[in-house]
């Protein structure tokens, strides 16, 4: 495992190797991009809550990290705000070989979804 790469999710709740996983990652008020996004309005931006979303579904494929890339995020839509103090649930449901339907929920409300989230093996590089 790559030591620069360092987990962003609080916890696994459920894996099904090959079918489905769901994480939990808590929100707390302390992280610095609050201080900048927005100060009066504290709000996660969605590209981390999408990355989130990616961390689960490499549990479904096997241990997440770097060994697996983004190859398109499909239907991406961000319905409801994720504000310090929420505890995000995920789940990821394998739909086709590389390919995962995500939800994002805050309690019973979703927060964002991704239709169809592509994955793939990192190939190796080898040095010339």
């Amino acid at each position: 495992m790559n030591p620069a790469w360092e987990p962003i999710l609080d916890g696994v709740l459920l894996v099904e190797p090959g079918q489905r996983a769901v994480t939990v990652r808590n929100i707390p008020a302390t992280l610095a991009i609050f201080d900048s996004h927005f100060p009066r309005f504290p709000v996660l931006p969605g590209v981390l809550l999408l990355d989130s979303m990616i961390e689960t579904a490499k549990y479904v494929v096997g241990e997440p990290g770097p060994a697996w890339q983004v190859r398109e995020a499909g239907v991406v839509r961000f319905r409801h705000f994720v504000q310090p103090g929420d505890r995000v649930i995920i789940e990821a449901t394998l739909t086709a070989p590389g390919t995962f339907k995500v939800q994002a929920k805050v309690g019973d409300r979703v927060v964002a979804t991704c239709r169809s989230l592509r994955l793939s093996p990192v190939e190796a590089v080898v040095p010339v």
